[in-house]
């Protein structure tokens, strides 16, 4: 677990980042100034056998990871305060945590419908949901995250494709955004100005 601290001199709440599964969190610290610049802190925590993280990687004890870096989360700022973000395999595990806790806003980058969904474009000739073990669904925990949801994916990602994750607009509430990157790929939605311009609106 690594705390970010703002670089404003006003500071306005947190965000609790869920990465991907790209190794830990040395591979995903380069983001974090895009919210300190914004007056955000950031905890970004490593899963059960990430990094120096210890545990088996398991759905149950990964929502048990995610719950308690809530309450640390909650710990320094009330819940209007947090933003919950997801990257890739993240979104879902952000996605349980708004479901089940308040926030402030909830951010998905290259989210997926469910982990089964995905799964499907690999192993379309074996019965999927008997064989994963990890489930997410995303567009169930959507239906009851009251607080405003956004969604970025790029049209060319190669790990989850934008037709997975545009199926996640049919649960979304009015007021939530889907914001589609053109030619965005699955690790390089920050180096398009329309990301970088609609995320620091929203914590702005």
């Amino acid at each position: 677990m690594v705390l970010f601290t703002s670089t404003d001199t006003v500071t306005r709440g947190i965000v609790l980042y869920f990465h991907g599964n790209m190794k830990n969190i040395s591979r995903y610290a380069e983001y974090a100034p895009y919210f300190t610049k914004n007056g955000y802190e950031v905890l970004m925590v490593d899963y059960p056998g990430f990094g120096k993280s210890t545990g088996e990687f398991n759905e149950k004890n990964l929502y048990e990871f995610a719950a308690q870096a809530y309450k640390f989360a909650q710990s320094r700022f009330p819940s209007d305060s947090i933003i919950i973000y997801g990257k890739s395999i993240g979104t879902g595990l952000a996605a349980r945590v708004a479901y089940s806790r308040s926030c402030k806003r909830l951010i998905l980058e290259t989210p997926y419908y469910s982990i089964p969904s995905l799964a499907n474009r690999y192993f379309f000739m074996y019965p999927v949901d008997w064989l994963i073990h990890y489930k997410m669904p995303i567009w169930t925990y959507l239906q009851k995250v009251y607080a405003p949801v956004t969604i970025f994916h790029g049209t060319e990602d190669e790990i989850i494709p934008y037709r997975n994750a545009v199926r996640l607009k049919g649960y979304l509430k009015p007021g939530d955004e889907f914001v589609t990157i053109k030619n965005g790929g699955h690790n390089n939605c920050y180096l398009f100005r329309e990301t970088v311009e609609k995320l620091d609106s929203l914590l702005r």
